[in-house]
């Protein structure tokens, strides 16, 4: 029997990249997984090659939307067991760059999305008694990420809302757990989109960039398959690094 067996997991994000592969591991330990994306047709084709997957039109930024998915996953499928929330965007500019829009969309999806997400999730969770709501963070809250801005304080917001419901379900006997996963550089399309800016604007910082440690995607897929599982029952209100000391270390680490 896998880890995840019988479980139901919606994750958004998934279509590609860290939330996708986490699809994938989830489906491959017997969970029933639920793809929700803005991008439908990259998100069907992802569904359509997960045994027991399927894809959900979604807009992380719209409340109603959550509200109208979550009841329908527990309308069809009886309840959910595991929420990953790894929708996210990035743009590459410091604070003095930055502009409203860049602010705004950045956080509507990143910090709105996620709590728009814990929020609806939580309220069918704890009725049920039990639940894992999974964060995708990023070592951006962790270490300062000037060229990030907004999508650090994006993820620094989401890292403050873990720790607050993992203490609310806690205090209050809901038995839902929530964490948060903060990988470093990863291997996806949101790492090789920032590398191809850095490329076309600073060649030697791409350069650097080249010769520094990037994990892959199902290294991140594998915590959120531990976090999912009832192996993790005593972990709530955890920030997990997946970044092989970069958060660490002094200078990089080495390729």
């Amino acid at each position: 029997m896998g880890r995840v067996a019988n479980k139901v997991a919606l994750i958004t994000g998934g279509a590609s990249g860290l939330g996708l592969a986490s699809a994938r591991r989830l489906a491959e330990e017997g969970a029933s997984v639920i793809i929700a994306d803005i991008n439908q047709e990259q998100g069907v084709a992802a569904a359509s090659g997960i045994a027991g997957a399927r894809f959900e039109l979604l807009d992380v930024s719209r409340e109603a939307g959550w509200i109208a998915l979550v009841d329908k996953v527990v309308a069809d499928y009886g309840r959910l067991d595991v929420l990953l929330n790894s929708a996210g965007i990035v743009r590459l500019a410091s604070i003095e760059e930055t502009t409203e829009e860049m602010w705004r969309l950045v956080n509507a999806v990143g910090t709105d999305g996620t709590f728009f997400g814990c929020k609806h999730a939580l309220r069918v969770m704890k009725v049920a008694g039990s639940g894992s709501i999974i964060n995708m963070c990023s070592t951006a809250s962790i270490q300062g990420a000037p060229q990030v801005f907004s999508y650090a304080a994006s993820k620094s917001a989401i890292r403050g809302m873990t720790k607050s419901i993992a203490v609310l379900s806690a205090q209050n006997g809901y038995g839902v757990r929530c964490n948060s996963i903060h990988p470093g550089n990863m291997r996806t399309p949101m790492l090789e989109e920032v590398a191809e800016i850095v490329r076309e604007n600073d060649p030697a910082a791409a350069q650097a960039m080249e010769n520094i440690w990037v994990g892959e995607p199902v290294d991140v897929a594998n915590m959120v398959l531990f976090l999912a599982s009832d192996e993790s029952s005593a972990v709530n209100g955890a920030a997990l690094v997946v970044d092989n000391t970069t958060t660490i270390t002094e200078g990089v680490v080495p390729k």
